[in-house]
């Protein structure tokens, strides 16, 4: 049986074997609740904090601005609520191509009438109009929170987090971005990086599913999402995912020592892999600032619609080939990708991201770009 080949990075990594080997003994015999004071308990309280501590020195942010959850959308969640509950803002800036952690939660809280919502304009490439935004700002008579995701997970745009970051300190807004697809894949400097939160998951750097960090700038003050017990410092009740985040802490600690090496690589595979696309398929286009500000993991591929165009994904799936046809979080329901609905709503074409991890080699890329001449 032919090998799977897996291109579809940026909706979860495979678990990286040393995360693995960390996790382990406290699946084991370290199960202690780390709200117990026996020893058992210590031991696991320990393990937290010696990961929060990791994840604060890599971020270069405090310990105590590093909040555990159960993932990006929990994170986005808290603090969106957060900032209209409990810091007064009264209006949301956005855009139409979020993710639907952000998008679905600023639209529920517009729904209930708590929020006046608008969203950025978008220029044809896929990058948010920064000009559009300040005028935005500068209209507002009423404290607004800006959440505007640092990297789009399907056409991989990034923003500029301190541009972006310093016309919200000038206009006295909140500022939170969606950090999921770039924490664990670029260096952050929270200390001099003008945001209130940002959030991330660590299945997106080969680290285990379900856990995730907030960040919440030392200068805020907001009140739990998730009541009960006083775990978190009081910010998230529920017993701790223990060997979550210590897998979160190892995984990022991982990404960290090899990002140079590994950005290089990777960086290679999606270069390589548009220039033989552009070379052996009539009509390829590329969603997003592909060749430009743009994740280096993400290759969002446009190509004629045709009858066997259509059934790409499913043909690829047949072929041992994972890849995605849009957000990877709505993969079971065919509505097709919202972001590229937003940029380029041309039904003419259909969109395929490619998504490369570090284990991914240039082998992998030509037997996908054979299958790809084969199918379309």
């Amino acid at each position: 049986m032919q090998s799977r080949i897996y291109f579809d990075n940026a909706a979860t990594t495979a678990l990286a074997p040393e995360v693995l080997e960390a996790m382990l003994p406290y699946l084991t015999e370290k199960f202690g609740n780390p709200s117990s004071v026996y020893s058992y308990g210590r031991e696991s309280r320990l393990a937290i904090e010696n990961a929060r501590k990791s994840v604060a020195r890599i971020l270069n942010a405090h310990p105590a601005e590093i909040f555990f959850t159960s993932g990006g959308t929990e994170s986005s969640n808290t603090a969106i609520t957060a900032a209209v509950r409990n810091l007064g803002c009264k209006r949301i800036i956005s855009s139409a191509i979020e993710h639907h952690a952000v998008l679905h939660t600023v639209e529920y809280l517009q729904k209930r009438g708590e929020v006046d919502l608008q969203f950025v304009q978008l220029m044809p490439d896929g990058h948010i109009n920064a000009e559009h935004l300040r005028q935005l700002l500068s209209n507002s008579r009423e404290k607004t929170l800006v959440t505007l995701m640092h990297a789009n997970n399907e056409i991989g745009n990034l923003i500029d987090l301190h541009v972006v970051g310093e016309l919200c300190k000038t206009y006295g807004a909140v500022f939170h971005s969606d950090t999921v697809q770039t924490i664990g894949h670029y260096p952050f400097d929270l200390k001099h990086t003008p945001v209130h939160f940002i959030t991330a998951s660590s299945h997106k750097f080969h680290g285990p599913k379900g856990c995730g960090i907030l960040y919440i700038n030392e200068n805020v003050t907001i009140e739990p999402f998730i009541h009960g017990g006083s775990q978190e410092r009081n910010m998230r009740a529920g017993t701790e995912n223990l060997y979550g985040i210590v897998g979160f802490g190892k995984a990022l600690e991982l990404a960290t020592a090899n990002f140079e090496t590994d950005m290089a690589h990777i960086k290679s595979l999606k270069h390589y892999m548009a220039e033989q696309l552009k070379r052996y398929i009539a009509g390829v286009e590329f969603n997003g600032d592909y060749a430009g500000r743009s994740l280096y993991t993400v290759l969002n591929v446009s190509l004629p619609r045709t009858e066997k165009s259509e059934m790409l994904i499913f043909n690829l799936d047949i072929n041992n080939i994972c890849a995605s046809g849009g957000s990877a979080c709505t993969s079971g329901a065919d509505l097709g990708s919202h972001v590229i609905r937003a940029i380029k709503n041309d039904t003419e074409r259909v969109a395929v991201r490619f998504s490369f991890c570090k284990y991914n080699t240039r082998q992998e890329v030509d037997k996908v770009v054979e299958k790809l001449i084969e199918l379309v």
